[in-house]
């Protein structure tokens, strides 16, 4: 029961960090319409700007605060990917407007391509570090109703929490504010949403700055788990199977998928991996999202488009 509770925890600790990444294409689709392809890209070109400042400044300034130093490279790299969310719109969505989603979704392949290209040029393709100061050891819980405890790594759990957190943040913030607010008119109904004074293009521009944000954070984390490397927008393209399961428009649809995937990838590799000689986990969350295909194509929490003629 104990190992069972071990991989389970470790499981959902996984999704959150699946879900935080999902965040990305579930809010850039409910605003614009947009599949963002390039959302792993943006987790990556956000990690490898955080990375590389943090080593820079230092040799800037000749400051050696850790804290400061990772304070001012977040900040560098938040403002970083405010200024592609600019260029973004700018230079491909307002070209695009009313175009097909099959042309929209080409444009975020591009947008990808770019953005992995134009990282390697600035910042190089070694593999770098983020420390961030997350815990790395393991602690033991529940140790005095299970033999041996219950192990958990301190970084997932950390990270986890990072991730339920800003995922509450970013709920307030659509459900609190008024920019939130008009977010939520214009993924409801673009035209309506124009119709009433809510400027399309300035709304578009703060969606994938969010989305930037929410890409900043989950590069930050995954970053500091494996190091930050071009390998690192593979892992986020993790949260396709978990947006297809949650639903495109649902943001609660990306945190339960999340959870699921997280879960059932650990559990299915432990308990049934043995059985096929392993690797189950690689594959387990792209089976998933076929069925769902197959079976309910508009995921868990996703609208059901009825199309009449």
């Amino acid at each position: 029961m104990g190992f069972f509770l071990e991989t389970l925890i470790g499981g959902l600790m996984t999704g959150m960090l699946y879900s935080l990444v999902a965040l990305g294409f579930v809010l850039i689709f409910k605003a614009s319409g947009v599949f963002n392809f390039a959302q792993g890209a943006m987790v990556l070109f956000a990690a490898l700007t955080m990375a590389r400042f943090s080593t820079w400044i230092p040799l800037w300034t000749g400051w050696s605060g850790k804290l400061l130093i990772n304070i001012l490279a977040f900040g560098v790299a938040m403002l970083v990917m405010v200024a592609v969310a600019w260029v973004v719109e700018r230079l491909v969505l307002s070209k695009l407007v009313n175009q097909e989603g099959i042309t929209l979704l080409m444009a975020t392949l591009g947008i990808t391509y770019f953005l992995d290209g134009f990282g390697q040029t600035v910042f190089g393709s070694d593999i770098y570090k983020i420390d961030v100061g997350l815990p790395k050891e393991p602690m033991f819980l529940l140790d005095h109703i299970f033999e041996g405890g219950i192990l958990v790594n301190q970084e997932d759990l950390a990270a986890a929490l990072i991730a339920a957190a800003l995922v509450a943040l970013l709920a307030a913030f659509f459900q609190y504010t008024s920019t939130g607010r008009a977010l939520r008119a214009v993924a409801d109904d673009h035209q309506a949403a124009q119709s009433i004074g809510i400027p399309l293009n300035r709304i578009w521009v703060i969606v994938w700055s969010v989305a930037g944000f929410v890409a900043l954070v989950a590069g930050v984390i995954w970053g500091s788990k494996l190091g930050v490397q071009f390998s690192l927008s593979l892992v986020a393209l993790k949260a396709l199977p978990v947006v297809i399961l949650g639903g495109l428009t649902s943001v609660p649809g990306a945190i339960i998928g999340g959870l699921i995937i997280g879960v059932g990838e650990k559990l299915s590799e432990v308990f049934i991996g043995p059985f096929f000689g392993g690797g189950i986990e690689i594959w387990f969350a792209y089976v998933m999202a076929l069925l769902f295909l197959l079976l309910r194509p508009q995921g868990l929490y996703g609208e059901k488009i009825i199309d009449r003629v």
